[in-house]
């Protein structure tokens, strides 16, 4: 037994906090050692993005790891999605990222998967996890303790991406491309080799100081570069990445930043193609368009609590082909139903080759069908009071209530969801209608009225 810690760095479904007041060497020595307690795991695969703290933080975990007796399958540099590859195609049982994705400098983090790349949160073994560092009750040190393996081959992540595409029937588009100087650069790298594509590159070089901005293509000032790169070249689109390229994000030919929602039905239509009559799995908080273009491709849709570990849960017992959320999360069932940066835009390329459409003559008519407002975020002094406000002024009129994640109200020709944050006192807010952005617009401000006249501080 050691010293009791804190363990404010501990959240709902990862380890995220500021170097060195939440997460340290000691935390992450700690973790490394209550997480083969709690799995009874002897092989664990690690992993760390580019931030300034993450080498630390990987030499801390790794000496916890071997110090209870694991071995540790070390993958060095590299992205969320390949953590999750390898423990799965080397039948670990577990795998650790240290990263904090697209989070501001001086944070930093770990996500935390057991075997078969299965998500350890709160409720899966993240808490007992936690309880453990928190008390210092980390079990007895191994007799024999565990040894470092160093598998850093990209060549068996590289081919299996590339199976999603046939790379023969690709045309020669030019792809301004934006790792962010996050950790997709590497992999990157390896991809143009193999693709027959013209592409102008930014920010390849994995950087923790972040010269270029924090890694968040969802900032629409993190967009500016990516955009200007793309006209000034004359691309035919473009592609960025967060800080472990678990998401990846597109700009079409004119420099317009294309929503997420509208990838997920592009994705699962191209994937019902080739798997008739699957099922295709989607988050609650914009759905129309989804459900029109999985119905249209004679698949099944299926709605889900928003978040990577209900969505993988509920892949797995739908046996889906596709998962896909509107913060451009995308899961594929044979990539061990997990989340991937790089599978998206390379259906997407093949889609463009195969069609001969451009990326805006691909989503142009959806976005016109089901104009969205995006996701708003508005700062509250009572989440539950607010949904409450909201739900009395509405449901007198007779909408369709559904209640998966947080309240979705349905009308005739407009709906919308509004959720609270896990982690913070935000309401976040999502409105669709059916071929009427002036509605959209319009129903956004009724809605921030109704919060306006209590509860946003």
């Amino acid at each position: 037994m050691t010293t009791p810690i804190k363990t404010q760095c501990f959240k709902a479904y990862d380890i995220r906090g500021q170097v060195p007041s939440d997460l340290n060497e000691d935390v992450a020595y700690r973790i490394g050692r209550a997480m083969v307690v709690e799995l009874q795991g002897k092989n664990i695969v690690l992993g760390r993005d580019m931030r300034l703290e993450s080498p630390m933080l990987a030499e801390a975990m790794t000496r916890g790891l071997l110090e209870a007796g694991a071995n540790v399958i070390d993958i060095g540099l590299c992205g969320t999605e390949e953590v999750y590859f390898a423990t799965s195609a080397f039948k670990a049982d577990g795998g650790v990222m240290i990263t904090a994705s697209h989070n501001p400098k001086g944070f930093n983090g770990m996500k935390l998967v057991k075997s078969e790349s299965r998500p350890i949160s709160g409720d899966t073994g993240l808490n007992a996890i936690r309880d453990r560092v928190e008390s210092g009750d980390l079990g007895a040190l191994a007799i024999n303790s565990g040894e470092v393996r160093f598998k850093q081959d990209k060549t068996a992540y590289i081919e299996h991406l590339l199976s999603y595409v046939n790379v023969a029937d690709l045309k020669p588009l030019k792809i301004l491309a934006d790792p962010g100087n996050g950790a997709a650069g590497p992999v990157l790298q390896q991809l143009i080799k193999k693709l027959p594509f013209e592409w102008v590159v930014i920010n390849a070089e994995p950087d923790g100081n972040f010269p270029n901005g924090v890694p968040n293509p969802l900032l629409p000032e993190n967009r500016l570069l990516t955009r200007e790169a793309l006209l000034v070249n004359g691309c035919d689109l473009a592609i960025a990445w967060d800080g472990d390229f678990d998401r990846c994000f597109f700009f079409d030919q004119e420099g317009r930043f294309i929503e997420g929602y509208y990838l997920v039905g592009l994705l699962a239509e191209m994937l019902l193609k080739k798997n008739p009559g699957s099922r295709i799995i989607h988050d609650p908080r914009l759905t129309w368009n989804t459900i029109d273009q999985v119905r249209l491709a004679g698949g099944v849709s299926v709605q889900c609590k928003t978040g990577h570990a209900f969505i993988k849960e509920r892949m797995r017992l739908e046996n889906a082909i596709y998962g896909g959320e509107m913060s451009a999360h995308h899961y594929f069932r044979d990539f061990a139903y997990c989340d991937s940066g790089m599978i998206p835009w390379l259906l997407v390329t093949a889609l463009m080759s195969a069609s001969g459409k451009n990326l805006a003559q691909l989503v142009d008519e959806r976005i016109a069908a089901y104009p969205c407002s995006g996701e708003i975020n508005y700062r509250v002094n009572d989440v539950s009071a607010a949904l409450e406000e909201v739900l009395a002024h509405y449901l007198p009129q007779g909408p369709h209530l559904d209640q998966t994640d947080g309240v979705s109200l349905e009308f005739p020709d407009w709906r919308f969801n509004l959720r609270g944050s896990n982690t913070e006192p935000l309401l976040r807010l999502n409105v669709e209608s059916r071929r009427d952005p002036a509605l959209v617009a319009l129903k956004v401000k009724e809605i921030e009225g109704l919060l306006n006249s209590r509860y946003m501080e």
